[in-house]
């Protein structure tokens, strides 16, 4: 993965949850000026331990974080479909060359609208995403 879009994916998840810095500083302990850099690319991804304080504050797993960091390569075999589902309707939800429009919340849909927004992203941006 490209550092650039690791920071792409920093600042999606960030923005949605509609915070600050400061306030992912304060979440997690790890500085403001730190997570910019971040976001903009001019630092690679940070250590595992980083990420974990990373993905309390963005409320995504350490598993998500350490994948879009270069950690792991694949996710595990091992996720239900529900998971799979649902990791794939969050990936869509941070790509930030992805809109979904403002109308839409994860919390309101359940696993099939999930599904149905990962299909819709899949078939517009030509990434596959799920493998169902």
């Amino acid at each position: 993965m490209e550092e650039s879009n690791f920071g792409q994916f920093l600042r999606g998840l960030r923005e949605r949850r509609h915070l600050s810095l400061r306030d992912v500083e304060k979440e997690c302990g790890v500085s403001n000026a730190y997570i910019a850099q971040l976001e903009k690319g001019d630092r690679p991804p940070p250590r595992p331990d980083i990420l974990k304080k990373l993905a309390r504050a963005y409320n995504v797993t350490v598993r998500e974080l350490l994948m879009r960091a270069g950690y792991l390569d694949e996710p595990e075999v091992t996720a239900t479909e529900e998971e799979r589902i649902e990791a794939a309707f969050q990936y869509a939800l941070a790509d930030p060359d992805y809109r979904l429009g403002t109308r839409l919340r994860g919390e309101e849909l359940d696993i099939k609208g999930k599904k149905g927004v990962v299909i819709t992203y899949e078939t517009l941006t030509g990434k596959k995403i799920l493998s169902v």
